[in-house]
């Protein structure tokens, strides 16, 4: 058997308070952008997940004095950095495994004028372009090279200078990327259909306090004042994750279980408790927790006209693309049908076929859409054998698999540790029944 696997029996209604972990995107840009700067920086609520720990280790190999203060706080000093650590096969096979260590590219060419990079790894949910990042970075005077045999990534730069950049698409790690490298660059640089989601706005305001001058925050239209170096250290809390906050309402609603999720930052959280109400889940905001009552049943809701209500992704404020395959699963024991169109990756929907296993009613129309026949919990989901394909999918089975009678093998929940710390311990506190293999 896998060793890498949750035994989970479903059926049973949880109970309880939980706490969102810090929020895994925004680590990857925060952790990233201590490297530009020489000074302590602190940062506190880090999740305890796959990728963020291997990014602290790649961190760690570049030289920057990384110390725990205590679980999810970290201080980052990254005053003498080895960049020969890029040709170790240590920094081949560990950024490979991450897809945030992209992330790091912008602030190395603002602070030591050349960065590597081999073809980072992630997720397998389709296409997920560079190019973003790469015509950023050339349009502020990085030069790009690709060894094809190595497959690796080279760019280098004496001296970034501001310019107006008008993004091709909306990219969160994109836009990330290009403000630490501009933070640094000579000169005034404008980013036009710039990613605005609150993870930008955390990384913006950070590096102000360590001295940057970035103004537009918050907005898709950012001016980055370039400074000749960030000399101010800073503290930095992360957001709780909004990806966990709408899992959670998921599983609260599929399981028929009465939960509230801790601090759960209501101001950002933008359109998803709008679209867990579409689908006919009550939710109650209690100061800065987020309580939502046990159902026996929820309907989902039409469009004012009496059409089929479809739920589908978009950038910021719109719906999170990591969501979707949440609030798939949630739809099938609801009442009534929805149509999930998930635009961003073409991949990310073929996990349906486990649900159909389990009993689900889903017709997959191609590779970015499907229709979801709620059951209206007539017809509970059966427990079946089963692997994680990704993160969010991953997740999305588990959710499932807390809800069907009988009991369920998850296999390759590597792919969920990447993303949710400690979940099966957390969900036990709950009174779910689930054990790691």
């Amino acid at each position: 058997m896998n060793p890498s696997s949750f035994e989970v029996t479903g059926g049973k209604r949880l109970h309880g308070a939980i706490l969102p972990q810090g929020a895994k995107n925004e680590a990857l840009q925060i952790i990233s952008a201590t490297l530009l700067t020489q000074e302590e920086v602190l940062i506190s609520n880090i999740p305890d997940i796959l990728d963020v720990n291997r990014l602290i280790e790649l961190l760690k190999g570049l030289g920057v004095q990384v110390e725990a203060r205590e679980p999810g706080v970290y201080s980052f000093t990254a005053r003498d950095i080895d960049l020969d650590f890029f040709q170790s096969d240590e920094f081949q096979a560990l950024s490979r495994r991450i897809r945030g260590s992209v992330m790091m590219i912008g602030p190395l060419l603002a602070r030591f004028g050349k960065a590597y990079l081999p073809k980072p790894g992630g997720d397998k949910i389709g296409r997920r372009r560079l190019d973003t990042h790469f015509h950023g970075l050339e349009a502020l005077g990085g030069q790009f090279n690709y060894d094809n045999e190595k497959d690796h990534f080279f760019i280098e730069a004496e001296q970034l200078k501001g310019t107006y950049i008008l993004m091709d698409e909306i990219s969160v790690t994109g836009t990330a990327n290009i403000v630490m490298a501009a933070v640094l660059a000579k000169g005034i640089t404008q980013v036009y259909n710039a990613a605005c989601e609150p993870y930008v706005q955390q990384l913006c305001k950070m590096l102000n306090r360590m001295g940057a001058k970035i103004s537009g925050i918050g907005s898709n239209l950012l001016t980055i004042e370039g400074v000749e170096g960030l000399l101010g250290g800073t503290t930095h809390r992360m957001l709780p994750d909004m990806i966990e906050i709408g899992s959670f309402i998921g599983l609260a609603a599929m399981t028929q279980s009465e939960l509230t999720i801790r601090q759960a930052r209501r101001e950002e959280l933008g359109t998803i408790p709008m679209v867990f109400e579409q689908l006919g889940i009550q939710l109650e905001f209690r100061g800065d927790d987020l309580f939502i009552p046990q159902q026996d049943s929820y309907e989902i809701q039409t469009f004012i006209d009496g059409s089929i209500l479809t739920v589908y992704d978009a950038p910021w404020p719109g719906f999170s693309p990591d969501l979707m395959s949440i609030v798939l699963v949630t739809a099938t024991q609801a009442r009534g049908s929805v149509l999930i169109h998930q635009k961003m990756f073409e991949s990310r929907l073929f996990f349906v076929d486990k649900l159909i296993d389990m009993g689900a009613q889903i017709i997959l129309c191609d590779p970015h859409r499907a229709t979801v026949i709620g059951l209206d919990r007539k017809y509970a989901l059966r427990g079946i054998e089963m692997t994680s394909p990704d993160i969010r999918a991953g997740v999305a089975l588990l959710i499932a698999a807390l809800s069907a009678k009988g009991t369920s093998l998850i296999r390759s929940i590597d792919q969920i540790d990447r993303g949710y710390a400690h979940i099966d311990e957390r969900l036990r506190a709950l009174g779910a029944d689930i054990h790691r293999i």
